[in-house]
């Protein structure tokens, strides 16, 4: 069955500029049995404010209608599957935000003393401690706010280790496979970076690394799973070339939800590794933050840890700031505390057995995914797929129709789009991440949507070029929107 659009007719929403009237009030009071106060008079008049010109003047009705109408614009978790592949777009269960609610964690104020504040430094630990134990590290951080910061923070931690060896060498090799804020992490971290080129399978150029790892090699940064899905299955021999020269080796932690309770980087030999908690661990991820991107290491790297460190002592938890060799502080307090609330809830909840489930759930939906649209639509690589799949838009381009239009589509059958035109070093990328978190009855829902639309490219392609049909909005001219914004209401 496939999810059709629901027939109806939808006004065009106003502004509320547009549907104010002078003398209209979002409230009714009675007359006051008092004199009126001046308010200037008794604040002062540089402590009032002035009257705002034209300010919408709309009823109590209006306002609440308005702005309900407004949120059902908005596709959300709640309504249905985000297929973006990379950014893990799952549910997250509504206990782990009430956990986050709870008096004593969401009212903690950042600069109340130690003493009072042993209860969220011990949660704090254990999540270190349970990070440490998924990761297969030595020590972990909690403090970087996200993603691409822990990854500054590790490749600076690389830095500094190196720069206590005498030599913090000149380079960082980034496969074409890897997340694209590695190479800007390095660079704002002081190295050039050098690429290397996929093999026919996506997976890194074993061979073509042997020959450019040599002694101004600082460190491998290595997305695994990569960006196309797919296990890097000569991983701890590429750490070993890395190794073998006096260079360490980053992971990129994004993908941990494929891993989870099945293999621990820290057993094939990554020295440092971040974690998005915002994606692989409970907290909602999108809309803008926070997030919290913890950085795992192994024992040689611990020393450099951003201060302060969360050690117990016999008079109880306090933060450790005497570690001379740290690379100091990188974030403000000790990160986001409800996202690390949120991510142990989550951690605790499911245990080590729901964890590993996990991973079955995301490699399982995605695999389904794949064996059902391999006949519609061109997989450039051949190689098992993990937790996402990527297809091309081959087919499809003989007839005129490119991965954009497909994803237009799809949103007249109720879906948001995959991850559109990503990675690059698949042309016309349909990136899709199911999760999880998905049912197989909404999984089928949104694989024949694209096998409706496989058709549809075949039978008609100017009615996929018009897409989307159903929407509010027409298909935007995306590069005048880009170049020439309106960004005032006149």
């Amino acid at each position: 069955m496939i999810r059709k659009v629901r027939s109806h007719i939808t006004q065009n929403e106003p502004l509320l500029f547009e549907i104010s009237s002078p003398g209209k009030s979002a409230w009714q009071l009675p007359e006051l049995d008092v004199p009126p106060i001046v308010p200037a008079s008794v604040l002062g008049p540089e402590n009032v404010r002035r009257e705002i010109d034209g300010f919408p003047e709309v009823s109590e009705v209006e306002a609440v209608r308005h702005f309900t109408r407004l949120s059902t614009y908005n596709y959300a978790i709640d309504l249905g599957l985000y297929p973006l592949g990379s950014c893990t777009m799952k549910y997250n269960p509504r206990l782990n935000e009430a956990v986050a609610r709870l008096d004593g964690l969401a009212s903690a104020h950042p600069y109340q003393p130690e003493s009072l504040s042993q209860g969220a430094m011990e949660l704090m630990a254990h999540l270190e401690c349970a990070l440490a134990e998924i990761t297969g590290m030595d020590a972990v951080t909690l403090q970087p706010a996200a993603g691409a910061h822990g990854e500054l923070a590790g490749i600076l931690l690389i830095r500094a280790w190196l720069e206590s060896r005498g030599n913090p060498r000149k380079k960082i090799l980034i496969p074409d496979s890897a997340h694209g804020t590695n190479p800007a992490t390095a660079a704002i971290a002081g190295y050039s970076v050098e690429n290397i080129k996929s093999n026919d399978r996506g997976m890194i150029d074993v061979e073509a690394l042997s020959r450019i790892v040599d002694g101004d090699v600082a460190a491998l940064m290595v997305t695994n799973p990569n960006t196309l899905g797919i296990f890097e299955e000569n991983i701890a021999r590429a750490v070993s070339m890395l190794h073998d020269k006096g260079a360490l080796v980053y992971m990129d932690g994004a993908n941990m939800n494929a891993l989870l309770g099945v293999s621990r980087p820290g057993d094939y030999g990554i020295d440092v590794l971040h974690l998005n908690l915002h994606k692989t661990f409970s907290t909602p991820h999108g809309g803008g933050g926070p997030g919290a991107g913890p950085v795992a290491v192994k024992k040689h790297l611990e020393p450099f840890l951003p201060v302060p460190r969360v050690v117990h002592t016999p008079d109880g938890w306090r933060f450790d700031y005497d570690r001379p060799q740290s690379i100091g502080r990188v974030r403000a307090f000790y990160g986001n505390f409800g996202v690390l609330v949120r991510a142990l809830a989550y951690i605790m909840a499911c245990g080590a057995d729901g964890l590993r489930q996990v991973t079955f759930d995301a490699i399982l939906n995605a695999n389904y995914v794949r064996k059902r649209l391999e006949p519609y639509y061109d997989l450039p690589h051949d190689a098992p797929t993990m937790h996402e799949c990527v297809f091309s838009e081959a087919r499809q381009t003989r007839r005129g129709v490119r991965t954009g239009d497909i994803a237009k589509r799809l949103i007249d059958y109720g879906f948001h789009p995959y991850t559109v035109s990503f990675p690059l070093i698949v042309p016309g990328a349909l990136m899709i991440e199911p999760t999880e978190t998905e049912s197989k009855q909404e999984l089928d829902l949104f694989i024949d949507a694209l096998i409706s639309i496989a058709k549809e490219v075949e039978e008609d392609p100017d009615s996929v070029l018009k897409a989307p049909h159903s929407t509010r909005t027409s298909r935007v001219d995306e590069v005048t929107a880009a170049r020439k914004p309106i960004l005032r209401w006149k």
